[in-house]
C-alpha cells in the first residue's frame, strides 16, 4: 500500500513538472535592416556593456538590439531570434534609439572592423514567440 502511495507521488510530480514545461511556441518572420554595434563609448553611452534592458554584454555573446516598435511586434528581452546570414541563435538584450524602426542592431564585441563590413542590409528574421492559451 504504501509503495503505491510512493508510485503515485512520482507519477504526480512528473506530471506536473512536465505540464510547467510544455509551453508552445511559434516562429514568425520579418525583413528588417540590420546593422551592427560595439560596446564602445562612442557608439553607445558611457556604460557601453550596460544595455537598455540592464543586461551586462561580454564578448562571445550573440545579442541584438530591436528598435522600439519591433517590442511591440513581439521580439521583447530575451526573445529568441535567427538572423539570415549569420549562424545561431540571437538573444534581445537591448533597444535602440527611438527614431530607428523596423532595424535590428547585431552586437559585435569591440570588433569595428566586423560591423564596418557587416554594414546596413536588409535580412529576414526568425523570432519566437509564445503561444498563449485563450481560456
Amino acid at each position: 500500500m504504501r509503495n503505491t502511495f510512493y508510485l503515485f507521488c512520482v507519477i504526480g510530480l512528473l506530471v506536473s513538472c512536465n505540464s510547467r514545461d510544455s509551453k508552445k511556441y511559434v516562429w514568425h518572420t520579418r525583413e528588417v535592416t540590420a546593422t551592427a554595434y560595439n560596446s564602445l563609448a562612442y557608439q553607445t553611452s558611457s556604460q557601453p556593456t550596460l544595455t537598455a534592458f540592464g543586461d551586462s554584454l561580454k564578448p562571445g555573446m550573440k545579442c541584438i538590439a530591436v528598435s522600439r516598435d519591433l517590442l511591440s511586434q513581439g521580439l521583447k528581452h530575451n526573445t529568441l531570434v535567427t538572423i539570415e546570414g549569420l549562424e545561431g541563435i540571437y538573444l534581445v538584450k537591448d533597444k535602440m534609439n527611438r527614431r530607428w524602426q523596423n532595424r535590428i542592431d547585431i552586437y559585435m564585441d569591440n570588433d569595428v572592423k566586423a560591423a564596418k563590413e557587416w554594414g546596413r542590409k536588409k535580412v529576414t528574421i526568425k523570432y519566437r514567440l509564445e503561444i498563449k492559451d485563450s481560456i
